[in-house]
């Protein structure tokens, strides 16, 4: 018996040891997406013909990665089981299998091993803390709390447009949507029918913003409301200060640069509703009011902008992140007037975060560039692919930056994608979920290099 269990034990050690956090984070969205894509493939998940593989994956990982692009009509394509398929990824994409995995583990009364402890530091945290199970449960209690509150205000609003059964199924979706940044609509057309509604623009945004913050920081402010905590950290401070900047900044230039386009014939409030839901958006999530392929280019490059910052880290969207842009910021602001450290708010950023900061930068560029450059290369026939992809440069890039950010915004073109288009896409959404440096870590020996003398190289 004993000569049986060594080998076991054996094996179970290896797995132990290979599989680091990173893996581990990687392993469990693959398996969800999986998952996802053969429920997709059932007959029952569909009202009209069934899907492609490639289809169901796409959908499968969009969802699963909070992104909302999708090559069918959700609300048309999908029966109800398929929706509510599409609804489960979108919420355990949103929080991650591995919280579910760790609260379930916790209900059960058996407490978080040392991995554990190290896959929720990585996810939601930026310092080591003793409460992280509290946070956890803060994390799942949190979020089921938010999106009922949602829920039940999109709720009092569609009940007016459909009936109870469908207004409740609407805002429940919508509002799990909104929190977790994914995009995902019922309706054909997206949001654009309530392009005017303060209710339903007021509650989705600001499920959007709170979904975007990131987990720590919600938990930070509401300690520092109770008082139970005097001081807001860094990290808050900065994600807090960058996400107000970047949606009044953003909403200022929407409406400066579609003044005479979009919102040439629309009052006020309208005005007013259009460039706020639209700077909110594209920080991570594919909602909108507007049809995006009518916006003009300046617009279009504010997007795009928006896209590759994305939501704060921590949180349920992607992108390069809120402080990983507003370091970036620092940093050259910082070189220019000759420092070489970064300090704010009386704290100087250690030079290991300023590394991997501008590495995430680097890497996710890369990302966008090799994808994109996929995108107009598998375009068309030979023949006719360089004038096609070239009039569609723009669309193409567009679409990679919204599968990078896990926005889901699209200029139209999303379903007119073939199958290698749909598949660098879904790899990308895939990348922009679970980060590039993620990945490469994942792949990556824990082993030290040797470290050989310093030489000067010239840069700039």
């Amino acid at each position: 018996m004993n000569g049986m269990l060594k080998p076991a034990l054996a094996l179970r050690r290896i797995i132990a040891r290979k599989l680091t956090p990173a893996r581990s984070f990687i392993i469990s969205f693959l398996l969800v997406i999986l998952t996802g894509t053969a429920l997709l493939l059932l007959p029952i998940s569909t009202d009209r013909k069934s899907l492609s593989f490639v289809d169901a994956l796409f959908t499968s990982a969009s969802a699963v990665c909070v992104t909302g692009l999708t090559v069918v009509d959700i609300g048309r394509d999908l029966s109800l089981s398929g929706q509510i398929v599409t609804l489960l990824l979108f919420q355990i994409g949103g929080l991650g299998i591995i919280t579910f995995s760790l609260v379930f583990f916790g209900m059960m009364g058996r407490s978080l091993s040392f991995r554990g402890r190290e896959l929720l530091q990585s996810s939601f945290l930026h310092t080591p803390r003793r409460d992280f199970f509290r946070i956890l449960r803060f994390v799942v209690a949190g979020t089921f709390a938010i999106e009922s509150v949602g829920a039940l205000l999109l709720f009092a609003r569609f009940i007016v447009d459909f009936s109870p059964g469908k207004a409740f199924f609407q805002a429940i979706y919508h509002a799990v949507s909104a929190f977790n940044n994914c995009g995902y609509s019922l309706f054909s057309n997206n949001l654009v029918n309530y392009r005017d509604d303060w209710m339903v623009n007021t509650v989705i945004v600001v499920l959007i913003v709170l979904g975007g913050l990131g987990f720590i920081v919600i938990y930070e402010v509401l300690n520092r409301w109770r008082g139970q905590k005097k001081n807001l950290s860094l990290h808050a401070k900065m994600v807090l200060i960058t996400t107000a900047a970047l949606i009044i900044g953003g909403a200022l230039l929407f409406y400066f640069f579609e003044t005479d386009n979009i919102l040439k014939n629309m009052g006020s409030p309208g005005r007013f509703l259009v460039s706020v839901f639209q700077s909110v958006t594209p920080r991570t999530c594919g909602f909108n009011t507007v049809d995006i392929a009518s916006l003009t280019n300046s617009t279009i490059l504010l997007l795009m902008i928006l896209m590759f910052i994305g939501a704060s880290p921590g949180s349920t969207g992607g992108g390069i992140k809120t402080s990983s842009f507003a370091l970036l910021m620092l940093m050259i602001f910082n070189r220019v007037r000759g420092r070489d450290s970064v300090t704010i708010f009386n704290r100087t950023v250690p030079a290991e975060i300023l590394g991997r900061t501008i590495a995430i930068v680097m890497a996710s560029a890369i990302s966008v560039l090799v994808i994109a450059s996929v995108l107009l290369l598998a375009h068309g026939a030979p023949g006719e692919h360089v004038q096609a992809s070239r009039h569609l440069f723009v669309e193409y890039v567009f679409e990679t930056l919204s599968a990078f950010g896990t926005v889901g915004l699209s200029m139209n073109v999303t379903s007119t994608l073939n199958d290698i288009q749909k598949l660098a896409i879904t790899l990308l959404m895939f990348i922009g979920r679970v980060g590039p440096l993620t990945l490469a870590f994942a792949w990556s020996s824990s082993k030290r290099g040797l470290v050989y003398a310093e030489e000067a190289v010239m840069v700039g």
